[in-house]
């Protein structure tokens, strides 16, 4: 595979440019779009995006290191991650981290035995009401966490399927009317 842009990336990216001041800022949304092309950012996808930018690599790679969404290994290519900070963790988030371990024969690296999952701790996800919560690929987050709902996740992932976003029934009206 060519290691560039397409011109419709590009100029994604030169939208990105035009909202702000300084070009650093469009590091991010640059970095996402080069990570969803090549599935993570091997060294010379942050050169290319350092130099799309016309920013520097120093930059770029401080920005990728940073920010755990950025994933700087080829890794398998499903990502979960539990959160395990003092809410989900008291609520079952370590015991879920112990059932995916388990159900997906992970290795110590947390990637599963046929390839198609990774798993690892997540720092605090936001979403501490309704804990414990999970976050899949970057994209969707499943709160109250059970092994349960956990299986469902992955035979869902494990037969193509795309997961949509989970709605929270709010028990009490009075949350929203104030």
């Amino acid at each position: 595979m060519e290691h560039s842009f397409t011109e419709a990336e590009v100029k994604e990216i030169q939208k990105h440019v035009a909202k702000y001041p300084d070009r650093n800022s469009a590091i991010m949304p640059a970095l996402w779009i080069a990570q969803e092309k090549f599935g993570w950012l091997s060294a010379e996808t942050i050169k290319l995006v350092a130099d799309t930018l016309d920013v520097s690599y120093a930059r770029v790679y401080g920005v990728a290191s940073f920010y755990t969404m950025y994933l700087k290994q080829n890794c398998p290519p499903n990502l979960i991650e539990v959160c395990t900070c003092f809410s989900c963790g008291e609520c079952g988030g370590k015991e879920r981290m112990t059932f995916l371990k388990e159900y997906l024969h992970t290795n110590e690296q947390g990637h599963s035995a046929d390839g198609k999952f990774w798993i690892r701790e997540a720092e605090c996800l936001g979403a501490c009401d309704t804990a414990p919560v999970g976050q899949v690929s970057n994209r969707r987050f499943v709160h109250n966490l059970t092994d349960e709902k956990l299986r469902e996740v992955i035979e869902k992932l494990r037969a193509g399927e795309t997961l949509s976003f989970e709605s929270i029934p709010l028990t009490d009206q009075t949350q929203i009317d104030g």
